[in-house]
């Protein structure tokens, strides 16, 4: 018998998280029935709770179901998203699945302007993959970008909003794909064809970067000296993205495994078994989703000078002088269709963000040499 330990880490804030949690154990003890015959596969619970981001308390997360549990998991917490990894390492995991709190195991396609639901297998997905990769990657579908569905006009027309996008934007995060989802009414949809070929590939590379996410994303530990660090600097957002940065060697395996993203938490009820046949679109006239769209656009500018030190540092100083002037260009519109004079708080951020960015280099090589000193004592 071939006997494999799994980590499952959670960074949470949320009440629902114990919810979100079930959901997933319900779903691995109707898919473990398809390991390869041979293999005993004991999973252990790592998690890292913020009591702070939505007044919650300990017990919140702590006290969790045991009848559900006792058979699946096994015990261990720690702090934050290093802390859970390298408690992972510390208890001799073979591999690390991070989960997020506001994701569920489970794929959303649209067929004829009807919602189509199916139950992913995230864990038996990852599983198959991971012993032969150094990390494996799924999909999301669901509410994943904050930027809302924009009915341009006379304040705000597509050519500035274009501008604007490509100034704060990565390979990922760019406007092709921005126009695309708008067009859904922000709302990512789960493509039929990755779904039915049910096959892995090879994550590319791209400016420099391998682009995985920082949740339904497994991490082989068989070799702790292989792993890293994640990094982002002070209140900005792109751990992934920083850790994408040192992936080039890396072998990314992307695998045919949804989850969904319910970046609103406003489809609770997709956990108690309530599949809805259409999905709100996300528009600006929800406050709540201007204040979403603000916010990530401000973590968004504090990562892009780093990002742009790390992948292009002979071209730092002329990027960073363009997407300055494509913020002044822009913002002013921003500010007008929105109502709001906080959007001028992105140019500022940003500004901030590039006097700093030797200092948050520094800072990021630290993060890595501190990282192997700890796996070398390892």
């Amino acid at each position: 018998m071939h006997e494999v330990h799994m980590g499952i880490g959670f960074a949470t804030g949320r009440r629902n998280f114990k919810k979100v949690l079930s959901a997933y154990i319900h779903t691995w003890k109707v898919s473990k029935q398809d390991l390869p015959e041979g293999m005993e596969v004991k999973l252990h619970l790592f998690v890292a709770y913020d009591v702070e981001y939505r007044n919650t308390k300990s017990t919140d997360y702590t006290n969790l179901p045991q009848a559900e549990l006792g058979s699946v998991f096994g015990p261990g917490y720690a702090g934050k998203r290093n802390a859970v990894l390298l408690a992972a390492l510390e208890n001799h995991m073979d591999y690390f699945l991070f989960l997020d709190d506001d994701e569920y195991p489970m794929a959303v396609t649209k067929n004829h302007d009807v919602c189509l639901w199916s139950g992913q297998q995230v864990f038996l997905s990852h599983l198959n993959e991971i012993a032969d990769a150094d990390y494996t990657n799924g999909y999301h579908c669901g509410y994943i970008s904050p930027i809302p569905h924009i009915r341009f006009n006379e304040t705000l027309d597509e050519e500035t909003f274009r501008c604007f996008i490509e100034a704060i934007s990565n390979d990922i995060i760019n406007w092709a794909s921005i126009k695309t989802l708008m067009q859904s009414g922000g709302v990512t949809y789960a493509s039929t064809e990755v779904l039915t070929a049910n096959k892995a590939v090879d994550v590319p590379l791209l400016g420099g970067c391998k682009f995985i996410s920082g949740a339904n994303l497994c991490i082989n530990l068989k070799n702790p000296r292989k792993t890293l660090p994640f990094f982002n600097p002070p209140g900005a957002r792109g751990e992934d993205t920083f850790l994408s940065t040192l992936l080039k060697d890396k072998r990314i395996h992307r695998i045919p495994c949804y989850t969904f993203h319910d970046g609103f938490s406003i489809y609770h009820h997709l956990l108690d078994g309530v599949l809805p046949i259409h999905l709100s679109a996300i528009t600006t006239e929800s406050e709540a989703v201007n204040q979403r769209f603000l916010s990530a656009c401000i973590g968004w500018v504090r990562y892009k000078p780093l990002l742009t030190y790390i992948t292009a540092p002979a071209e730092y100083e002329t990027k960073m002088q363009a997407i300055k002037t494509a913020l002044n260009q822009t913002l002013p519109a921003l500010a007008a269709y929105f109502q709001d004079d906080r959007f001028f708080s992105i140019a500022v951020e940003f500004d901030k963000y590039a006097k700093n960015v030797k200092r948050h280099y520094n800072q990021f090589a630290l993060a890595r040499r501190t990282w192997e000193r700890i796996m070398d004592v390892l």
